[in-house]
């Protein structure tokens, strides 16, 4: 029994549980010898029971800690301690791609293609290491916080056999092959037709066959034609629908024959999606009558002659590996069959082709230089002029803090300029550069002119200094500094575009200046995306597909209650530019520090415990998580009314305590006659019931 807190191995100490699954459960944990988290995945106890499926499981999870590939999770240890089986791994701080596809209802077509390229290569590790996954499932697959794609239970599934088949696997049958459906053998092509159902949900936001059961849904990868993802999303392109069907094809020897010849057409859908490059073997096609050509005649006669010549014996025990020689064979004696009317009929193709390609790059050159002119070059200049349009919201009377991040959360660019007023509160937005109620272009820049008491600073000028020149001389002047970037080819990279409030003019000391940094001329960096607001998954997923990666997460206090357990801060400015790739740091809030809550509830009786009845005297305790008692009382009479407040914790326990009085009873065995008295007897009886305060 795993328990948080023991020492397993002698070096793994436990410290929380992260996930668990049909067969095992997960902790992460640390190892004390390398002083590094890691993850100890831990067989269900049913599991480890089975003689049998643990020495299958000791077997190939050996076997799969000898995979080092950046997309697998990477297995550390293998150990059994009193009956506890388990194996150490690779924390990877991500979320898996089930939850990944859920958070973005369906993914786009390049993300997809990517992210099965990357899975493909891990999983063609394991197969050229003689392992087969046999449960490539999108929860078997983890998008890290930088973004890498790892495929993590190797081993795991190939040992469990059909006898460790349980409803809690339910999610699997969504993705087995129909030889896994049958329950017959199965090998590299299975893994290759899960991932094909993998990338079919990718695609869609959804899985091709449904049912009520596990054995409706087998039935359906069995019997049923798979459906083209085009049905439900008609802009995938024609190769992709073609590399998904090949992938799920019934028959293994019509699907890709290895992880390799699936990874190179990936690759070229990337670069040709609407290429038809992929070929899918055609059933009907396969099996219809056709002319047998000279080029057959002679191939069937040598294979023949082969066969004639071979033992029968032999002919039967090696058919498999005699069809794979014959056709190598075939290759190289294609020499022989040399075609002078072929030849000339491929020389004239490729001088065709070489035309053509020729004209291409005559017609890119002229167009280029402005010789080729079309009348869709002034619908194209139309489409990029025209941009995404927000209404401006009312900004006036509110916090500048409020109104900033309002704006930011529009996609609109604030600037502050100060104005001595003593009729408001500081730092309250007397006007703003734009009427609320406007459609307006995104990015645009929203001049707002906050209050400000007598006392002010004058705002030193930084523009077109470099950006550590400038933030030292604002800081020293006492202004907190927001630094954003953007693209500026006028201004040298790293200098100050402009500043808001703007030079010479008066700001409150304390108060935040905004100076906008030149990235020099656009490039191919990326936009921080604004992630305050949003969960830490959520941010995560984010800054994942801006191409950005998740740093440190860490927790803080915030006197918005309305983030309470939301990203409150982010390392980079909202619409900075960064290079791809850049670790973003992360604060979520836990709610003000200074909260405070009450708790007016009646508490109701300890009807938890069936012997528990009307009249009975109970003992009641109240006390806070951090230890605070609220409540000691001895009652009869519930509900008891409480009412608390400025309360410190936001949950609590209430403990209730009584007696409960056991009759004397009288037993006769029917057979023997004999009579057993039980004698009465007082047993103290305890409830615990968690609640939670409420905020003030």
């Amino acid at each position: 029994m795993i328990k948080i807190g023991m020492m397993i191995g002698d070096r793994y100490e436990i410290l929380e549980k992260i996930g668990t699954g049909g067969m095992s459960d997960v902790y992460k944990a640390k190892d004390h010898k390398l002083n590094r988290f890691v993850a100890v995945k831990v067989l269900k106890q049913e599991f480890g029971e089975n003689a049998n499926f643990v020495s299958k499981f000791r077997v190939e999870a050996q076997a799969a800690a000898g995979l080092m590939h950046p997309n697998i999770v990477n297995v550390y240890d293998v150990g059994e301690e009193s009956g506890i089986h388990y194996i150490v791994m690779e924390l990877v701080e991500g979320i898996t791609l089930k939850k990944y596809i859920e958070k973005k209802a369906r993914l786009s077509v390049k993300e997809a293609v990517s992210i099965a390229i990357q899975v493909s290569m891990g999983i063609e590790a394991a197969h050229n290491n003689h392992i087969i996954h046999r449960d490539i499932k999108p929860q078997n697959i983890i998008i890290s916080k930088e973004g890498k794609v790892k495929v993590t239970d190797f081993g795991i599934a190939k040992a469990a056999t059909s006898n460790t088949i349980t409803s809690n696997v339910m999610g699997s049958v969504h993705y087995t092959s129909p030889e896994q459906a049958r329950g017959g053998y199965s090998d590299e092509k299975s893994d290759i037709y899960s991932l094909g159902i993998t990338m079919f949900e990718m695609l869609t936001g959804r899985v091709p066959f449904n049912g009520e059961t596990t054995v409706a849904i087998a039935i359906k990868h069995i019997q049923e034609e798979m459906p083209s993802p085009r049905e439900f999303v008609p802009e995938i392109p024609i190769s992709v629908e073609q590399i998904v069907c090949k992938c799920c094809q019934k028959s293994p020897d019509r699907r890709y024959q290895s992880m390799g010849e699936l990874i190179v057409d990936l690759k070229q859908s990337l670069i040709n999606p609407d290429e038809d490059f992929v070929h899918v073997i055609d059933p009907d096609e396969e099996a219809s009558t056709r002319m047998i050509t000279d080029r057959d005649m002679v191939q069937i006669k040598k294979q023949s002659d082969r066969r004639d010549s071979m033992d029968e014996e032999m002919r039967l025990k090696k058919k498999k590996e005699r069809v794979y020689e014959e056709d190598e064979e075939w290759d190289e004696d294609d020499d022989e069959d040399y075609d002078p009317k072929m030849e000339k009929i491929t020389t004239i193709l490729a001088v065709v082709a070489a035309l053509l390609i020729g004209c291409i790059v005559v017609f890119l050159v002229g167009r280029s230089f402005g010789v080729f002119q079309f009348g869709s070059g002034a619908e194209d200049s139309k489409a990029q002029e025209e941009t995404e349009k927000v209404e401006m919201i009312r900004v006036v009377g509110m916090n500048i803090d409020e109104a900033k991040r309002a704006l930011l959360e529009l996609e609109l660019t604030p600037e502050i300029q100060y104005e001595v007023n003593t009729n408001y509160e500081e730092g309250t937005v007397l006007r703003a550069s734009i009427q609320d109620g406007l459609m307006i272009d995104k990015n645009t820049v929203v001049v707002m002119t906050v209050a400000q008491g007598e006392e002010g600073v004058t705002v030193p000028d930084v523009t077109g200094k470099s950006e550590e020149e400038a933030v030292s001389l604002l800081e020293k002047e006492g202004f907190v500094v927001n630094v954003t970037e953007s693209y500026d080819a006028a201004v040298e990279s790293g200098h100050v575009i402009s500043q808001s409030p703007e030079a010479d003019s008066t700001a409150p000391e304390g108060s935040s200046i905004t100076i906008r940094v030149s990235q020099g001329a656009e490039d191919s960096k990326v936009r921080v995306p604004n992630v305050i607001g949003l969960t830490e998954e959520d941010a995560t997923v984010s800054l994942v597909e801006s191409g950005l990666a998740v740093g440190s997460v860490r927790l803080t206090t915030n006197e918005d209650s309305s983030l309470m357990d939301k990203v409150c801060y982010q390392s980079y400015s909202v619409g900075s530019y960064v290079d791809k790739g850049t670790v973003i740091d992360l604060q979520v809030s836990t709610g003000p520090a200074g909260a405070t809550y009450r708790y007016s509830e009646g508490i109701t009786a300890p009807t938890e415990d069936p012997d528990y009845h009307d009249g009975m005297m109970v003992d009641v305790t109240l006390a806070t998580a951090d230890g605070t008692q609220l409540l000691s009382t001895q009652t009869s009479s519930f509900p008891v009314a409480v009412n608390y407040t400025g309360i410190k914790s936001a949950t609590g326990v209430i403990t209730f305590r009584f007696t409960v009085e056991k009759e004397a009873s009288t037993v006769t065995d029917p057979d023997t006659g004999e009579v057993t008295t039980t004698e009465g007897s007082l047993e103290e009886r305890t409830v615990t019931r968690a609640v939670s305060f409420t905020q003030e």
